[in-house]
């Protein structure tokens, strides 16, 4: 009997051994089948991103500009999108009825652990499954992994984008409208946030009153939608304004005003989800409970801003200070790092990283740039514009895969109707009133052809479709998904598409070269020919540019630019005589060398009349004696030398410097500056 007990015993280990054995193996089958499909997925989208680059060429080789790259990329995510959800069949070997259970009271679980014969395992929740799809779990599972996690948007794919529309800032034409570009940026978003909300709630109550509202759907959910829908992305209008050289101001408003309000409407979205009035009923209106996300609107926005402008300004110390510009790889590499680590630097420390690492690229092409080497400001330039491109056209083809593969769509005609309605309006309200009262302080005005493009030009994209995505828990915020979703898809496709017969039906002028300013004649016409001098009566006062950022210029050039570049003029001769140790040790030696180059390339050539130290610079663009020395300017009131932020400008702008006609320069009405 002893040696039969002992055999059974050895069997039933061998059959134990066996069975975990049999589990190892499949755990390792269905990670090896994971991986697989995770690089499916990944080659999907590289395929996606492939096409549209090789219909981007076609499209540019052949003048096509009724479809921009990023509703290509739409189209394309769409088909994908199409096949994926309807071109696998829906099989399953779920086939018996799950267990049921009773909710306890509280949120869900994320992760649940059971004891299965003294053997301790861990489910992590995944989401909740529509009771019709039960039996295709496999599908959904499929389609699940194609759906990114929304944190991969925020951390990976906007600091890029938004990195390099700092970075690429065209500052002559933006600071030359910096007042009107903060108006529409911070009051215009806040007006289009409150409009939208307020008219979208009228239109949830009309749904509750005809039955077509089956959840819970509250006044801060129809806030929330007013903000993230009041975030504008006008790229395809404005890839078509660099394309065709359109006016310089206009870029300017429209570039300023969508890059700036991305910032207010991120900030804005969370000081309404930080809205908590106090009593049993949180969603009604609470005057300390609206304060408070008062407080929390401007406390986020303004420490955002100054860990962004810190970390450019430290950047700046460190490529000044140090010899990294003697080894170019390193040196793009700590300007790579410490851009990026901006955003998540901000947003662990529960500011915000968009509006962080937007100030970080003006800072870093402000002031870091002028520090770097010849071959770090290409490598710097190109990286990001490549990341830009790449990062944007992924998440609009992720914006065609997500109509079929997101799981939890909730379509609404009557509040797709209302959203439609309530956007235009909020548009319209933000810019029409704004602009009136913006022309009464402006010599300049805002023209009404500009008012109608700038309306025309009200674009959604990126930046509220990631705002939508980050939260899909709730009824209210599902549906706000799928009609930002539908906004986004509509006004690309039909505003981006109808650009360029607007700008001709509006007669606003295109072929302007970025660099020259319009002379204040009105119907007049000249024809330049290479470098003859531009008539008189060009030339601005120091009264018509905004007097805030002719205070900041005046500080920036004589303080900033010194301490933390080597361009500008010493700073003993800028500081009192007392702090004359400290004004040695600051200043590079650089700028003793560069002394000449007194003038800023971010003013317009040959506008303005300033006095630094012991230097005049007159309004024809010619400079009077700084110690003993003289400047070189051209007989165009251009500078003979070239600083390296004025390479940048012309690295920037390289598509639209000078546009020549059989060696002649195109012929364009000259009209009032904008």
């Amino acid at each position: 009997m002893i040696p039969m007990l002992m055999m059974m015993k050895v069997m039933a280990a061998s059959g134990q051994e066996d069975a975990a054995g049999l589990e190892d193996l499949a755990t390792e089958k269905e990670a090896e089948e994971s991986h697989r499909q995770d690089s499916v997925n990944l080659l999907t989208f590289i395929l996606l991103l492939t096409l549209t680059i090789l219909t981007i060429w076609l499209f540019k080789h052949r003048r096509v500009r009724f479809l921009h790259e990023t509703g290509l990329a739409m189209i394309y995510g769409l088909l994908v999108g199409v096949i994926l959800r309807y071109g696998n069949p829906a099989t399953s070997h779920h086939n018996r009825s799950p267990p049921s259970c009773s909710l306890a009271k509280g949120p869900a679980r994320s992760s649940l652990l059971l004891n299965i014969s003294g053997k301790f395992f861990e489910y992590t929740l995944k989401g909740e499954i529509d009771s019709r799809d039960i039996h295709n779990v496999e599908q959904n599972d499929m389609l699940r992994k194609v759906t990114f996690d929304p944190e991969v948007f925020f951390n990976i794919l906007l600091p890029p984008i938004i990195f390099h529309a700092g970075y690429s800032l065209k500052k002559k034409h933006f600071f030359r409208n910096l007042g009107s570009i903060l108006t529409y940026a911070f009051l215009g978003t806040a007006v289009s946030c409150f409009v939208i909300g307020n008219l979208m709630y009228g239109v949830v109550k009309l749904m509750q009153v005809v039955g077509q509202l089956s959840d819970k759907f509250y006044y801060t959910d129809c806030l929330f939608f007013g903000a993230i829908i009041s975030a504008t992305d006008p790229v395809t209008v404005l890839a078509i304004f660099n394309e065709l050289h359109a006016d310089g101001d206009l870029y300017a408003l429209l570039f300023g005003e969508s890059v700036m309000n991305d910032a207010v409407a991120i900030v804005l979205s969370s000081s309404i989800m930080a809205y908590q009035p106090r009593g049993a009923n949180t969603h009604m209106f609470d005057a300390s409970a609206f304060f408070k996300s008062v407080g929390v609107f401007l406390g986020i926005f303004s420490g955002s801003f100054m860990m962004g402008a810190a970390t450019g300004v430290v950047t700046a110390l460190v490529t000044k200070f140090t010899k990294l510009h003697c080894f170019p790889l390193l040196e793009t590499g700590l300007f790579f790092l410490m851009s990026w680590s901006t955003f998540l630097l901000a947003e662990a420390c529960g500011f915000t990283g968009v509006v962080s690492v937007l100030f970080c690229g003006i800072t870093q092409a402000h002031y870091t740039y002028n520090n770097l080497s010849v071959e770090s400001t290409k490598r710097t330039k190109q990286l990001f514009e490549v990341l830009h491109f790449l990062a944007e056209n992924f998440i609009f083809s992720y914006m065609g895969l997500a109509l079929f593969t997101f799981q939890n769509h909730i379509f609404s005609p009557i509040f797709i109707t209302g959203a439609f309605v309530a956007i235009f309006l909020g548009r319209a309200l933000n810019i029409y009133p704004l602009s009136f009262l913006l022309n009464l302080g402006r010599r300049h005005k805002i023209k009404g052809n500009f008012q109608h493009m700038m309306m025309f030009a009200g674009l959604r994209g990126a930046m509220a479709f990631a705002l939508a995505i980050r939260d899909t828990a709730t009824y209210a915020r599902q549906m706000i998904f799928t009609t930002t979703l539908l906004i986004v898809f509509f006004t690309v496709w039909v505003f981006g598409g109808g650009t360029t017969p607007m700008l001709s039906w509006l007669h606003i002028r295109v072929g302007v070269d970025p660099d020259q300013d319009p002379q204040p004649s009105a119907d007049t016409f000249q024809v330049l020919q290479g470098d003859a001098p531009r008539a008189e009566g060009q030339s601005k006062t120091k009264q018509e540019s905004a007097w805030l950022f002719r205070m900041w210029y005046t500080f920036d050039h004589n303080y900033l630019k010194p301490i933390l570049t080597h361009s500008g003029p010493p700073l003993a001769s800028t500081l009192p005589g007392y702090c004359g140790p400290l004004a040695s040790c600051l200043t590079s030696p650089r700028a003793y060398e560069n002394q000449e180059q007194l003038r800023d390339p971010d003013r317009s050539d040959g506008d303005l009349s300033f006095t630094f130290g012991d230097a005049a610079i007159a309004t024809n663009g010619l400079s009077g004696d700084c110690c003993g020395g003289t400047t070189g300017w051209n007989s165009n009131g251009k500078r003979g030398g070239s600083t390296s932020e004025e390479a940048l400008e012309r690295e920037l702008d390289s598509r639209e410097q000078e546009l020549l006609s059989r060696g002649t320069r195109l012929v364009f009405p000259i009209e009032d500056p904008i």
